[in-house]
């Protein structure tokens, strides 16, 4: 999905500061030409690319299989700390703007 960053934000993840971010948040990375790609709990595959200085995608993919209800928590509560840190967008916030864009017909 792709996710608005907010006005003066790329500064705080471009170059390496993505990447460290992510080891920081799921405590791995790696990079696949400009996509940097990791895992964490239930999320097998977790794709970010920055796009633009005001927009970035981030895709997941899950785990096959049984997993716990706390599992799946974590990795959300996980992932939406990555999305904040990065974006610097609240899970409010970019709720707000999705709906907006949705209304907008730009989704």
């Amino acid at each position: 999905m792709d996710y608005d960053i907010k006005k003066g934000w790329f500064k705080n993840i471009e170059g390496d500061l993505l990447a460290q971010l992510m080891e920081e948040v799921f405590g791995n990375v790696t990079s696949e030409g400009e996509m940097l790609v990791s895992s964490y709990g239930v999320m097998d595959r977790i794709e970010v690319q920055v796009l633009a200085k005001d927009k970035m995608t981030i895709v997941t993919v899950n785990k096959d299989g049984p997993v716990s209800d706390d599992d799946i928590l974590d990795s959300k509560r996980r992932l939406n700390v990555f999305a904040e840190k990065a974006t610097g967008f609240d899970a409010k916030a970019r709720m707000k703007r999705a709906q907006k864009k949705a209304k907008e017909g730009k989704l």
